[in-house]
């Protein structure tokens, strides 16, 4: 679903995927949404990093597996050369050690791409807007994979237990992958202040982004799997 595009006009997007009917699959879907403009493909990490500086996208949703450096090195340069640009990485669930590794370097949004083409849109918007993105099932795959480490914890639950009752429901929804957008829809609220909700849940938990909001809230037993 569309958040629409900024008084600044569409989210610009470089994609990057080795697979050239992949790229196409995303940027059909990606195209029904007035309010994204892919600008620039690429096939290969290191052309994606050119790509990005030449067109300084808003976004740049990269192949977490790609030749001449794959999506996390690329991620990585592009975030040293145009920190404006945010990064999103495609994956599936064959690549669970990218995905771990992309957890620890705080990569911007995570998603799978035989997903809901819904979650392509809204992580594509999420990400434009300053957040981060977690697709759903991926963030169930994380916790499969983190076993003990990432298992529903008391200390987890200790950490969320001084949120209030309604930062708490934020977070459960930031667990599940839902958008700000989404969020304030479901919670009969305006974007804005599911951004001030935010803002304070990342200050009193003490994490850097959305996407670690969202396995806090897994850890905590706030989302169901």
């Amino acid at each position: 679903m569309s958040t629409g595009s900024t008084a600044e006009g569409p989210v610009r997007v470089v994609l990057a995927d080795d697979e050239a009917m992949i790229r196409a699959g995303v940027r059909a879907i990606l195209a029904t949404d007035p309010g994204i403009e892919v600008v620039a493909e690429a096939g290969d990490g290191r052309a994606a990093v050119e790509a990005v500086r030449a067109h300084r996208p808003r976004v740049a949703l990269l192949d977490i597996r790609m030749p001449r450096w794959d999506g996390l090195s690329a991620a990585e340069e592009i975030r040293r050369l145009v920190p404006d640009t945010a990064t999103v990485m495609l994956t599936t669930f064959g690549e669970d050690d990218f995905v771990v590794r992309a957890l620890g370097n705080g990569a911007s949004g995570f998603l799978l791409k035989s997903g809901d083409p819904r979650e392509l849109i809204a992580g594509v918007h999420a990400v434009a807007d300053g957040g981060a993105y977690l697709s759903p099932r991926v963030a169930r795959r994380v916790i499969e994979l983190g076993g003990g480490r990432w298992a529903r914890r008391p200390a987890a639950r200790d950490r969320t237990a001084g949120l209030t009752d309604r930062e708490r429901e934020v977070l459960a929804l930031v667990g599940a992958g839902l958008s700000n957008a989404e969020i304030a829809r479901r919670l009969h609220l305006v974007e804005g202040t599911v951004k001030t909700y935010l803002t304070s849940i990342f200050t009193r938990l003490e994490v850097r982004n959305r996407v670690q909001a969202a396995i806090l809230a897994y850890e905590a037993g706030l989302v169901e799997r």
